[in-house]
């Protein structure tokens, strides 16, 4: 269902504008990421090429979702537009219909490209105990024995960085620059349900090493309709066969630690591939406005649940991240900032165990939200001021503070 909106796969589309002083803009989102990231303070987490970025860039710590679903928060971030004015709250529903024909973020030149292996999402591939294939949440994989061959983060990402390679002119490295600057938008899938992923991320975070939710108890007194009983996670052969009692039974321990360590797992696996990405981005276009965003949170065995939808702070909130190009490349001195280490990959295959070394970003602590997103590319892009909405629409602030951002 959260492929209802096309960015949540890839978008390719051209700004419109030219000229040397007009920036190329990168948009990664990442489909149910919480800020499990390093450069937010996460100690588990081993995000090198993430937290890479986040060296050059704002990291804004109280970035917050719309809606803790995918379809309204996306409908919301890439118009400027709260849930309240969209009146967008679910995911079946197409949302230039539904909410209105508003003006968004993207406007396709090129047809979004659809991973072919993504067909396959729900089918049973999941390598059970007794040795079948099963429809599980926790599904680390062999990838060429996958339907494909592959798997739909890792051909996005081919296909983007194939692209990128085309844009600057088939070379290996650009010469000149293409006389119009694109915007680039790749989502990736994961950590989003099924947990499935290269099963050699696992050597990342042994099962002994993964704590429990600090605070996984049910809320005393917590009123039914705040709280979700992740019915998404129970039809799953694997969470299926646990009997967990409904709708408050807590997930057995050893259980929840194997969600935890898969969620994990599957975010440095998409780590991996976004270094390989923001590494064709540097060596062909260092002049490129980054921005990076999750479209929600999701909870990981807090207060009991395990998914999205409330409004509890680890459904609500997410990793916001831009990086400014002009700061980049004219302000690091004035900023006390050292030019861009080299990134530490993750390998696709064999992925390493040491965590990164980047070091502390810009963080911002003000209240952000994703509906924020729209303005601050706009007003980064050095583009005309978006024109105000109604009053009965709420619409972004820019995050763009001179040089902080």
């Amino acid at each position: 269902m959260e492929n209802r909106l096309l960015l949540s796969l890839l978008a390719l589309v051209a700004t419109g504008v030219c000229g040397s002083d007009q920036p190329n803009v990168l948009l990664i989102i990442v489909d149910d990421l919480r800020p499990v990231l390093g450069c937010y303070g996460d100690s588990l987490a081993i995000t090198p090429n993430i937290d890479a970025l986040a060296h050059d860039a704002t990291v804004f710590t109280r970035a917050y979702a719309q809606q803790a679903l995918c379809g309204p928060s996306r409908t919301s971030f890439l118009t400027s537009r709260r849930p309240d004015t969209t009146r967008l709250y679910d995911v079946h529903s197409y949302w230039r219909k539904h909410a209105g024909n508003f003006t968004s973020l993207p406007h396709w030149s090129e047809t979004p490209y659809h991973p072919p292996t993504q067909a396959h999402k729900q089918d049973p591939v999941c390598l059970g105990p007794d040795g079948s294939l099963h429809t599980n949440i926790y599904c680390p994989v062999q990838v060429e024995e996958q339907p494909g061959g592959s798997l739909p983060d890792i051909e996005t990402t081919r296909y983007s960085v194939s692209w990128l390679k085309k844009w600057a002119g088939g070379t290996a490295v650009r010469r000149e620059a293409p006389a119009q600057p694109f915007f680039l938008a790749v989502g990736y899938h994961k950590p989003h349900i099924p947990l499935k992923f290269p099963k050699q991320f696992l050597d990342l975070y042994p099962i002994s090493s993964v704590p429990l939710a600090p605070n996984r108890w049910l809320p005393k007194g917590l009123p039914p309709v705040a709280w979700n009983p992740w019915n998404d996670l129970r039809w799953r052969e694997d969470i299926a066969a646990l009997n967990v009692s409904f709708p408050y039974g807590p997930l057995p321990d050893f259980y929840a630690r194997y969600i935890r360590q898969g969620y994990y797992a599957a975010t440095s696996y998409t780590d991996s591939l976004i270094g390989e990405l923001l590494t064709t981005v540097d060596h062909l276009f260092p002049d490129t406005i980054i921005a990076f965003i999750g479209d929600h949170g999701w909870a990981l065995g807090e207060h009991q649940e395990w998914s999205k939808f409330s409004n509890f702070e680890v459904s609500t909130r997410v990793p916001f991240i831009i990086r400014n190009w002009r700061r980049t490349h004219n302000d690091t001195a004035a900023h006390g900032i050292s030019q861009h280490p080299q990134k530490q990959d993750v390998n696709l295959y064999h992925p390493k165990s040491a965590k990164s070394s980047a070091r502390k970003p810009v963080e911002y602590s003000g209240l952000v939200e994703l509906v924020d997103l729209f303005p601050t590319l706009v007003d980064l892009a050095g583009l005309p001021t978006l024109p105000q909405c109604p009053r009965d629409s709420k619409s972004g602030q820019s995050l763009h503070r001179g040089n902080e951002s």
